[in-house]
C-alpha cells in the first residue's frame, strides 16, 4: 500500500479502539495512526529529518524495514535511565538523548513511520525477562517487565509487529539473537538466546494503541515496582553497558 493509499484508508476507516483481530480481516488504521500526538510527536523537526534520512526503499515495506533497523541500531537500549514524565517519554527525546528503552524507542519508530506516511501505532505486553543485570533484578525485585513496548506498522494491508528495543551491539555482547525485521512477519523477542538459555516469555498482551497510554504505564510501574522510585537516582548514575559486561563474564 502506498502512502497515499494508507492515508485514504485512514480517512475512510471508522474510529474504533485499536486492536488485533483473529480469524477475520485486520481492522484498517484510523486517521489517528498517521497523526502526531504529544508523545508520538511525528511532526517534531528531528523526527521528520530522521524519517527523511532513513525511510529508504523501493516501496513502503522496504521503507518500514529501513526505519525499524535505523531506530533499533541508531539508539542504544538503556533501561537504567527511565524517565516517566511526558518530556522523558516523547519519541523525539530518544533522538535528543541518543538512547532509550523499549517504550520510547517503540514510540520513536511509530513517530518516524508516521512522518514517512506509514500508519503506525504502539503496542504493549508484559514479559518475563530471564536475561537481565543484577542491578536491575535487585531494583525491580522481579523478572516481570510490565508494559514492554513494540510498534505496529500497517504494511501491505495488515498490521505487522516490530520491536526496535535492543540495538545490535547489545545483542552481540549479551549473546542474544537480534530481532530482524522483513516487514512481512512479526518481529518479537525470541524465547531463547544464542546459547539456548531462556530469554523472553510473553505473559500478558495489552494490545495496540494510537497513542501511548502513559498514565496506565506509570500506574503499572508504581504497582509492580514499589521500590523503583527510591532507587531511580542510583540506577541513572550506573552504567547499563558496564553491568552487561560484568553479567556476561559470570
Amino acid at each position: 500500500m502506498t502512502s497515499r493509499n494508507a492515508r485514504a484508508a485512514c480517512a475512510t476507516a471508522p474510529r474504533r479502539p485499536a486492536r488485533h483481530t483473529r480469524g477475520m480481516e485486520p481492522l484498517p488504521p484510523t486517521a489517528a495512526a498517521l497523526a502526531p500526538t504529544a508523545l508520538i510527536d511525528s511532526d517534531h523537526p528531528d523526527v521528520v529529518a530522521f524519517a527523511r534520512r532513513h525511510a529508504l526503499g523501493a516501496d513502503e515495506r522496504e521503507r518500514a524495514v529501513a526505519l525499524t533497523l535505523a531506530v533499533r541500531d541508531g539508539f542504544r537500549y538503556d533501561p537504567y535511565r527511565i524517565d516517566l514524565s511526558v518530556p522523558g517519554m516523547r519519541a523525539s527525546s530518544v533522538i535528543a538523548q541518543g538512547y532509550g528503552w523499549c517504550v520510547p524507542k517503540a514510540a520513536l519508530l511509530a513517530a518516524v513511520a508516521r512522518a514517512a506516511g506509514i500508519a503506525a501505532r504502539v503496542g504493549y505486553a508484559d514479559v518475563r525477562n530471564h536475561l537481565s543485570t543484577e542491578r536491575l533484578r535487585r531494583t525491580l525485585q522481579t523478572d516481570l517487565f510490565v508494559w514492554h513496548g513494540y510498534t505496529d506498522l500497517w504494511i501491505e494491508g495488515r498490521w505487522v509487529k516490530a520491536t526496535p528495543a535492543f540495538n545490535i551491539e547489545l545483542c552481540e555482547r549479551f549473546g542474544l539473537l537480534p530481532l530482524d525485521f522483513d516487514g512481512r512477519a512479526d518481529s518479537i523477542y525470541h524465547p531463547f538466546d544464542k546459547a539456548g538459555n531462556r530469554h523472553m516469555e510473553y505473559v500478558n498482551q495489552h494490545g495496540a494503541f494510537d497513542d501511548m497510554p502513559l498514565a496506565r504505564i506509570v500506574a503499572a510501574f508504581e504497582a509492580t515496582y514499589p521500590s523503583w522510585r527510591g532507587e531511580q537516582g542510583a540506577m541513572q548514575a550506573a552504567s547499563f553497558d558496564a553491568d552487561v559486561a560484568r553479567e556476561v563474564q559470570r
